[in-house]
Parts: C-alpha cells; structure tokens; sequence
C-alpha cells in the first residue's frame, strides 16, 4: 500500500464538505469510460470511496489548530483564495499558506498513521 500523499488529500478535501464533490472525482485506478474492456487491478478498483470516507474522519479526529482548520476550511470548501483567507483572519498571505501547508501535512500523517513533522511527506513502499 502506498499511503496517503498530500497531492491526494488536497485533491479529496473538497468532499469532507461538499459529497457532490466526489462525483467529480476521477477514480485513478478506474478504465477509461471509452473502453468497454479495460480491466483493473481488483486490489486497487475501489478505493476511491474508502479514501473519501478516511478523509471525512481524519477531519474530524486530526489535531489541527483553529487557524489551520479554519484556512483548510475556507480554500477547500468555499474555494476562496489565500489573500481573502488573509484577510477576514488578519493575517498575511504566507502565513495562510503555511497553515494550508502545515493542515494537509497533518491529515496526510494522521492518515498514515505517522507523526506529523514539517514539510511531511509519506515514504511511499512499494509492494
């Protein structure tokens, strides 16, 4: 298994707030629709709504600051760009970088089962 990278968990947060979202969500894993006989790899197939599911509770059960849970919640479910997040919280544009930064480095690590360090990036293991 591979883990959870950041890339991943930026690309899913919209769906903690929005279950549209996920209809919108490409399953990586999933043939093309043009290709009625593509095939799969049944380990991976469906792991799209597991991922969506472990996104929801890794919200919910992450230790996050209020200022990061505050910014994540501002770009990922209202979609607003950093210098109005900047803005309505009096703060400058790197600093809500960073705790946009520093939120998904949180979730990715809790969801990993890892502690979260700056900069976190999963080792991904190749089976």
């Amino acid at each position: 298994m591979s883990g959870y990278e950041r890339r991943l968990v930026e690309h899913l947060l919209p769906a903690v707030w929005d279950a549209g979202a996920a209809y919108g969500i490409r399953n990586a894993q999933a043939p093309d629709a043009d290709m009625p006989k593509g095939s799969v790899d049944p380990r991976t197939a469906n792991t799209l709504f597991a991922h969506l599911a472990d996104i929801r509770q890794a919200w919910v059960t992450c230790d996050l600051s209020r200022g990061e849970r505050r910014a994540l919640f501002l770009r990922y479910a209202l979609d607003w760009p950093d210098e109005l997040i900047a803005a309505r919280d009096a703060v400058t544009d790197r600093a809500v970088r960073y705790r946009l930064e520093r939120g998904v480095g949180k979730i990715a690590a809790h969801l990993n089962g890892q502690p979260y360090v700056d900069g976190y990036e999963p080792l991904v293991v190749s089976d």
